[in-house]
C-alpha cells in the first residue's frame, strides 16, 4: 500500500507508541457508553423474550449476554470510526478502518508469541495474582471457576462447537478490536505528550483495568487486569492486534478445553 510522506511520519510515530491512529479519547469514551447501552438493550431484549433473569452479573455468563456485549463493543468501534470520518470530512473505508485499529495477523511470529503468552498467562500469571485473594475469600478457586462452568454447562453436541467458536474465536477478535484497537490507541494519543514509558504505562494500565471491569466478575478482576496488561503490551510493542488476538484465543481455549473435556 502506498503511503505519502505525512502518512509515513505518522506511521513511524505511531509504531514508537504502539499505535497508528488519531482517535480522540472523547470518541473512545463515548463509544464505550454506546457499547454499554447497546449491550444492555441486547441482554434486556433476550431476557424479555426468554424470561431469562436479568442482572448485571449475567453479562458474559451465557451466549445471549456474550453476544449482547459484542453488539455493544462492535457498535463502539463503528461509532468512533464514523465520528472520526465526519470530523475529518472523510468517507468510511474498510482499509482505513483496518489501519486505524491495527487489524493485522502474521502467521510468524504472532502464532508462537500469542500461544506462549496466552498459555503462560492462564497457567502462571493469573494463578499467582488470584492466589493473593486466598486469605480473604473462602473456597476461592471453586468460586473462580463458577462463571466459566455456568457458561459451558448447558452446551451439548453442535451447541458445544458453536459455543467453543464464540468463546475461543469470537470473543478474542471482538474484545481485542475494542480494548486494544480503540481504547488503547485513544489513550495513547491522549498521553502522547508524556515520555514513551509513562505513556505506555498509563495507556496499557488503564485499558487493562477497563478490560477487567467490563467482564463484571469481581473475583476474576485481578487476574483479568493482569492478562489485560499482557495483551496491551503485545499491542503496544507490535502496533498490531494479531499477537493479542492469538494470545486471547489461547487463553480462552485452555479454560474451555479443561471444562468441556470431562463432559466427553
Amino acid at each position: 500500500m502506498a503511503m505519502d510522506g505525512r502518512g509515513l511520519v505518522e506511521h513511524e510515530e505511531g509504531k514508537s507508541r504502539g499505535i497508528a491512529n488519531d482517535f480522540g479519547l472523547s470518541e473512545a469514551v463515548l463509544g464505550f457508553c454506546v457499547a454499554i447501552v447497546l449491550g444492555s438493550v441486547a441482554v434486556a431484549l433476550f431476557a424479555n423474550l426468554s424470561h431469562h433473569p436479568l442482572h448485571p452479573s449475567n453479562f458474559g455468563s451465557d451466549v445471549s449476554s456474550l453476544i449482547g456485549l459484542w453488539i455493544g463493543l462492535i457498535g463502539a468501534t463503528l461509532f468512533a470510526s464514523r465520528s472520526r470520518a465526519r470530523r475529518l470530512g472523510e468517507g468510511f473505508s474498510f482499509a482505513r478502518f483496518r489501519a486505524d485499529y491495527g487489524i493485522e495477523i502474521h502467521l510468524w511470529p504472532d502464532a508462537l508469541v500469542g500461544i506462549v503468552a496466552g498459555v503462560a498467562s492462564q497457567y502462571v500469571l493469573v494463578p499467582i495474582l488470584e492466589a493473593l485473594l486466598i486469605p480473604f475469600v473462602p473456597h476461592l478457586f471453586h468460586r473462580l471457576s463458577g462463571p466459566a462452568v455456568h457458561l459451558t454447562s448447558g452446551a451439548h453436541g453442535p451447541g458445544l462447537w458453536v459455543l467453543g467458536f464464540l468463546v475461543c474465536i469470537g470473543s478474542p477478535c471482538v474484545e481485542e478490536l475494542f480494548f486494544r484497537g480503540l481504547l488503547l490507541r485513544s489513550l495513547a494519543g491522549r498521553f502522547a505528550h508524556l515520555s514513551k514509558t509513562g505513556g505506555a504505562i498509563l495507556s496499557v494500565g488503564l485499558t487493562a483495568v477497563c478490560f477487567g471491569l467490563a467482564h463484571f466478575e469481581a473475583l476474576q478482576l485481578i487476574g483479568l487486569v493482569g492478562f489485560g496488561v499482557v495483551l496491551g503490551s503485545l499491542a503496544w510493542r507490535t502496533g498490531r492486534l494479531g499477537p493479542g488476538i492469538v494470545a486471547h484465543a489461547a487463553f480462552n481455549a485452555v479454560t474451555f478445553v479443561a471444562l468441556v473435556g470431562p463432559i466427553h
